[in-house]
């Protein structure tokens, strides 16, 4: 195996070496079940499946987490504000578990529609793991990384002389434009919650008894909980998406290595944001676009996925309207020749070995997914190779990929008698050199 993987950590590619010999352990850090997820969420859980695909696809058996946050994540993303849960479920008039178990099923859903693999994948929820928390708390306590303010029990980042390795944070900097804080007894401005106290005279649908009073936990606290709980204290990737880096992630590494004294993560990744038609993402702009709204528009959610791919997972992507239908119809032209290859040769080939290897080269040169596609478009044009061979080879590069190439190839494809109207309409305009009203016909 010679995968080589870019590590927030180290801000270099670097050679993977499992912790165990044929083994993986990825933890990938999974929703706030409070709203639907958007386009951009699912991009990492893109990623992340890419991984796990990977390294099964080179003999290693994988263990992967997704945790479920449906407690504790406060609105702010930090310590102050209301929870997330608790505020949505007081705006739709039910409990936090009717609303924790909605958007969970949304979320699955959102997962088998991009074809990411979730068979035995642990989805941990934080509310069935309060035990862990409270019990990784108590050893941050015993080994003097806490202490008690009004509102909660802290961890001090002062104690761990590594908190800025990861998100290169500028303590100094962070201290001196600290003059307003809003909690006035944390002793630095990086220190956060790891248990949040009950607010007096406030009734919490979700909030259980601990040594330090009843309450609830901290956002940071579960991922390092659950992920210690079924891949150890010291396991191989974490992944998630950028904006976690400077302050979740960060949090999440300083409690878990003062708890156990060991290193945590040894990989991490990070995938960049998406962004929308230029435009960062926002209710104001009305640009916040899920997996259900490019189905309504008639994109196949694997196109999507398909789009994805071909960019790099460390570049900030930009969607449009006419990109995706760009995807769109490169994937059912893909998808055109894979039926193509099935009915001149059949499915009893072999792949081959020598584009085999370069699309292993490809894929594993930190996840070059942009350079695995072409190496299937490349392979295509191949004439040496015969047409059994070359869908065993595509179908066999898609193990990886996850593009679900074999089944969607298999469909029947019915084209609306409003389209194919719109296609000659289109046509007619083209021939008369009516080129803005033909671009306006094919949008």
């Amino acid at each position: 195996m010679n995968i080589s993987l870019y590590n927030t950590l180290s801000r270099q590619k670097e050679l993977f070496v499992p912790i165990n010999k044929d083994q993986v352990g990825l933890y990938s850090c999974g929703p706030t079940v409070y709203l639907y997820p958007h386009i951009g969420n699912m991009r990492p859980y893109v990623i992340s499946d890419l991984i796990r695909r990977l390294f099964e696809y080179e003999g290693q058996t994988v263990t992967q987490v997704i945790n479920i946050t449906d407690v504790g994540h406060l609105v702010s993303d930090t310590d102050e504000g209301e929870d997330k849960m608790e505020k949505e479920a007081r705006i739709e008039g039910k409990s936090a578990k009717e609303i924790a178990d909605f958007y969970l099923a949304d979320f699955r859903h959102n997962l088998a529609n991009l074809n990411i693999r979730s068979d035995g994948t642990i989805f941990p929820r934080a509310t069935e793991h309060i035990k862990e928390q409270i019990e990784l708390i108590k050893t941050l306590e015993e080994k003097g990384f806490t202490y008690r303010t009004s509102d909660g029990i802290y961890f001090d980042t002062a104690k761990y002389p590594k908190y800025a390795e990861l998100a290169k944070l500028d303590l100094a900097g962070q201290r001196e434009g600290a003059r307003v804080e809003v909690n006035h007894e944390k002793r630095n401005p990086t220190d956060f919650a790891l248990w949040k106290f009950s607010p007096k005279g406030e009734l919490r649908q979700q909030e259980w008894e601990s040594p330090w009073g009843k309450g609830f936990p901290g956002w940071h606290i579960e991922c390092s909980a659950m992920s210690m709980k079924y891949l150890g204290h010291h396991f191989d990737i974490h992944t998630g998406g950028i904006d976690h880096i400077p302050v979740h992630h960060t949090n999440e590494r300083a409690q878990s290595e003062c708890a156990t004294g060991e290193p945590y993560a040894n990989y991490w990744l990070h995938v960049a944001f998406l962004i929308i038609e230029g435009e960062k993402m926002s209710k104001s702009l009305g640009n916040i676009y899920r997996i259900a709204d490019l189905e309504e528009k008639g994109y196949s959610p694997l196109a999507y996925r398909y789009w994805l791919l071909t960019g790099s997972y460390h570049k900030t992507l930009n969607f449009t309207w006419e990109t995706l239908n760009g995807a769109q119809t490169a994937y059912d032209r893909l998808l055109g020749q894979i039926s193509e290859l099935r009915n001149l040769g059949g499915e009893s080939g072999t792949p081959d070995s020598a584009w085999r290897d370069k699309f292993s080269e490809a894929i594993s040169d930190d996840l070059n997914s942009p350079q695995a596609i072409a190496v299937i478009w490349d392979l295509l044009k191949d004439d040496s190779v015969s047409p059994a061979d070359k869908l065993a080879t595509i179908l066999d590069f898609d193990r990886v990929l996850g593009l679900d190439l074999k089944a969607q190839s298999k469909k029947e494809i019915v084209i609306p008698e409003t389209v194919k109207q719109l296609a000659l309409e289109r046509e007619d305009a083209r021939r008369a050199k009516n080129y803005s009203k033909s671009d306006e016909l094919r949008q």
